[in-house]
């Protein structure tokens, strides 16, 4: 069984909370139940972190270094932490970064993601589904 964390950056703890017309309705628990679920199916292991430090982000992500893949929605920190970028890039892992939100269509500070970069594919404005679609991306990496 192949095995991959789920990482949610700063203020993603509030989903269904939030601004619902950029996030959804959706809370975390419930997004990462139904990522889990669709895991399984796929015969893949989910580990779910979330944190509002940066710090805590790099900890969890050299702490789970052996594992196959990741799926990460670094929130703001998508647009400044090139020390997140770093720790993406040492994991050696293929990485999918996903946000809820079209990060394209929205400020002008929102459209560099330092992130993105180490990362094999983004996925924006897709909701739920760019979550499971980083995750049947991830599974075709695996199988192929």
């Amino acid at each position: 069984m192949k095995k991959i964390i789920l990482i949610h950056g700063p203020n993603l703890n509030l989903l269904g909370k939030r601004d619902i017309k950029h996030y959804g309705n959706l809370t975390l628990a419930v997004l990462e139940n139904i990522v889990k679920k669709e895991a399984k199916k796929l015969r893949i292991s989910v580990i779910a972190f979330q944190s509002n430090y940066e710090g805590a982000l790099i900890d969890f992500l050299q702490k789970h270094r052996h594992i196959d893949g990741i799926i990460i929605n670094p929130g703001a920190l998508t647009h400044y932490s090139y020390a997140l970028h770093d720790a993406l890039l040492d994991t050696n892992l293929p990485v999918v970064e996903v946000h809820l939100s079209n990060i394209l269509k929205r400020e002008k500070w929102r459209l560099l993601s330092v992130t993105a970069a180490a990362c094999k594919k983004v996925i924006s404005g897709k909701k739920i589904d760019g979550y499971l679609e980083a995750l049947y991306y991830l599974n075709k990496l695996f199988y192929d």
